[in-house]
């Protein structure tokens, strides 16, 4: 398990950016993609097509809103798209939680963790 020291410098989500990765993370689909990405490093559609067997035009609709969020990042080459994690994204997501938690006393929350 990561885990972010949480300063007010780190923090830069806002609630309602917060609220608006959650929403876009609920999605089975989309969750599943950033855990393909992510074990992947950078990976054509093609093959998150394979790996999920969805749509060229389900798998868009999903990518296109984890681009939006700035969560994955895009390079097209030629026909294909090669997407990566915007991994200081996803921190800043950790980072929100952990923040949350910080509040508490260790012993009361996340003790094994920080």
């Amino acid at each position: 398990m990561l885990c972010y020291k949480i300063t007010d410098e780190v923090m830069k989500m806002t609630n309602g950016e917060f609220i608006e990765v959650i929403k876009a993370l609920s999605d089975r689909t989309r969750l599943d993609i950033l855990q393909i990405i992510s074990k992947s490093g950078t990976i054509c559609a093609c093959q998150i097509l394979d790996k999920l067997q969805i749509s060229q035009g389900t798998l868009s609709h999903h990518m296109k809103v984890l681009v939006n969020l700035n969560l994955v990042s895009v390079e097209k080459d030629g026909k294909w798209c090669h997407y990566s994690l915007v991994r200081e994204n996803i921190c800043d997501i950790a980072h929100f939680i952990q923040d949350i938690c910080s509040s508490y006393k260790p012993t009361d929350c996340c003790k094994n963790c920080c």
